[in-house]
């Protein structure tokens, strides 16, 4: 990790030497109109919203500033259709789902680099570790999308630092408050014609609170610390070619209540060590792009009961991806990929080939359709074909008057885990699970909606969706036997509205609303999946900018979870909370940032016997350059 940094800051030196001294970003430039907004997250290229049939969110940094939060997830859970449940304060185990789905079909990049732990359970991203600070973007693809990223992507979070620079930029943050929260993060910036960089840095530490509400006995807090550093470079070669890289670490830990030695015992710590690199190669020119890449990813963790080592797992990751872009076709560009991953989790391994190819038609301005096929090659499992179609149809309606009608269907698979299957077939497992030959979860969407636009003053979006995974697999939570799976289908099946709407130079107002019905194979609710999202938001910005309040009203309602030992279940309370942020600039450079958090300080359970975080306030500064 040190040598990486020292290059990527001598190529800094390198950069700021030729760079001017008046230094500005364009990363966060208003777009006149929001249809044409470029994202990736859809087709792996850049592509403009009009032309994009799946359902898409996005947010800037502006935006991830205002919601305030410290931990990215938080930021997230406030979008459609995406529910978060942690099993107490910061830095616990979360699951973040997108329209019902498990928080391991989710798949998470930050610049390009591939998030999943190896080790993990479920080699899903371990997103309680990822702060918000130093991102610059996020789009968000809903559904089972796993087309050009993988088998097991039922939707696509692409998480994006700071781009587009000319000359320096930087900050310096700061902030404490309750439970003995402090965190100090920092960035800096440069680019010019020849390249660009960004490294971002955090620390975080706060001492946290009582998370399980059955630890009667100790009623000890549960802290967590996170030290993370980012950065990214990237070089101009000329001619279109150009070379990146990016690196990741992070080092987590954290206390929590629950873990299991003879019976619960409630003075528990983990440790978690990610390391991550990716260097990738690209050429293009107005006719193509070519983009071959690889990274390794290494993640370790150790599991303490009472300051005694207990479970614990190391995870490699290594993939080589080729992604190429033909443009200017008759009618039509294509988009075509392989990637090659090989995993590594605590001795065992498995490798996985995928090819892929997409047709994106160019034949009109107002109609776009999108065909694509997978093919996976698995170790374990076989060959498994995905594939997605999608369509979008935008109709004038005046001069700033836009509707967009759109339609997709998409397919994917996911095999069981090196993880969960070396459980079954270990010595912790007994029946029924030491039983079970696990196989394939396969899934599949269909979405249908429309957007309406009045320039950028007024989004209005309507969704409707219906997926479902068959042969699902999940932990027996019943009775803690090993892994099971649902023979069968689970179906998540809803829809979504959003509203986006600038009343003025001052004020903005921000609504979802999700409705999302679930049901595993015996009719009964999936967990921990709110049957209603609601979310509401309220942006003030006034005295010539200078200050900024942002408050943001979720709801979550009609949600269960298992009992321990029970075949029914216990339905959870319906909830709000209500978080604000204030900024106030007191120059151009520095500014006052306060934050409470949980206002009406709402006692509520987002999984079984687990507390949530109080009534909370929080101040900090910021000075940037």
């Amino acid at each position: 990790m040190k040598t990486t940094l020292s290059l990527l800051t001598c190529s800094a030196i390198t950069l700021l030497m030729q760079t001017s001294a008046d230094g500005q970003t364009t990363s966060n430039q208003a777009i006149e109109n929001p249809l044409e907004e470029i994202v990736v997250v859809a087709n792996r290229v850049p592509v403009p919203l009009k032309q994009i049939g799946t359902s898409i969110s996005v947010l800037n940094e502006q935006e991830i500033r205002a919601y305030g939060n410290s931990a990215l997830t938080d930021v997230i859970r406030q979008l459609p259709a995406i529910g978060v449940s942690r099993s107490g304060g910061m830095g616990t185990q979360t699951s973040l789902r997108i329209r019902g789905e498990e928080g391991f079909r989710t798949l998470a990049l930050f610049d390009g680099l591939k998030l999943s732990d190896p080790a993990g359970t479920q080699v899903g991203p371990q997103l309680e570790h990822v702060m918000s600070s130093g991102v610059d973007k996020i789009e968000v693809l809903r559904g089972p999308q796993g087309l050009s990223y993988g088998a097991d992507a039922g939707g696509v979070i692409n998480i994006s630092s700071r781009r587009d620079i000319e000359g320096l930029t930087g900050s310096l943050n700061g902030q404490s408050g309750s439970f003995g929260t402090d965190q100090l993060a920092a960035s800096i910036g440069g680019g010019n014609e020849i390249g660009d960089f960004y490294v971002t840095a955090t620390d975080f530490e706060t001492d946290g609170f009582n998370t399980r509400i059955s630890d009667a006995e100790l009623m000890d807090d549960d802290g967590y610390s996170n030290t993370t550093v980012h950065a990214r470079a990237g070089f101009n070669l000329g001619e279109g070619f150009r070379f990146d890289i990016v690196h990741r670490d992070v080092q987590g830990e954290t206390e929590f209540d629950g873990c299991y030695s003879g019976g619960t015992v409630h003075d528990c710590d983990s440790n978690y060590d990610l390391e991550a690199t990716r260097i990738s190669g690209s050429y293009s020119n107005e006719n193509m792009s070519h983009s071959l890449a690889y990274s390794s990813t290494d993640t370790e963790s150790q599991n303490y009961t009472l300051g005694v080592p207990g479970f614990s797992s190391i995870g490699e990751l290594d993939r080589v991806e080729y992604i190429g872009n033909l443009n200017n076709l008759p009618g039509f560009d294509l988009v075509f990929g392989a990637d090659f991953e090989e995993e590594f989790a605590n001795g065992e391994t498995r490798d996985n080939e995928g090819y892929y190819l997409e047709v994106l038609s160019d034949f009109s301005d107002s109609l776009f359709f999108t065909a694509g096929i997978r093919q996976d090659e698995n170790d374990d499992f076989g060959s498994h074909t995905s594939y997605r179609l999608s369509t979008a149809y935008l109709i004038s309606l005046g001069s700033s008057n836009t509707l967009k009608v759109k339609a997709s269907f998409g397919t994917g698979f996911r095999a069981p885990s090196l993880s969960e299957m070396a459980y079954n077939g270990g010595l912790f497992a007994y029946p029924p699970a030491s039983l079970v030959v696990l196989t394939e979860e396969s899934s599949d969407g269909f979405e249908i909606g429309a957007e309406y636009f009045i320039g950028n003053d007024l989004r209005l979006e309507a969704v409707y969706f219906d997926q479902e995974v068959e042969d699902a697999i999940y932990f027996d939570a019943a009775s803690f036997s090993g892994y099971l799976q649902n023979l069968g289908v689970s179906t998540s099946e809803g829809f979504e509205l959003t509203a986006d709407y600038t009343l003025n130079a001052n004020w903005q107002l921000l609504a979802t609303y999700t409705f999302n019905e679930t049901e595993r194979p015996n009719g009964q609710q999936r967990l921990r999946r709110p049957e209603q999202l609601a979310n509401l938001g309220v942006s003030y910005s006034g005295l010539d900018n200078r200050l900024n309040i942002n408050a943001f009203y979720r709801v979550s309602k009609d949600s269960v979870d298992a009992v321990f030992g029970s075949p029914v279940d216990y339905v959870l309370d319906n909830f709000d909370v209500l978080d604000m942020t204030a900024r106030f600039k007191l120059t151009e450079t520095i500014e006052i940032v306060g934050r409470l958090e949980n206002a009406f300080d709402e006692a509520y359970q987002e999984i079984l016997d687990y507390n949530s975080p109080e009534q909370a306030s929080y101040i900090g500064i910021r000075v940037s350059f």
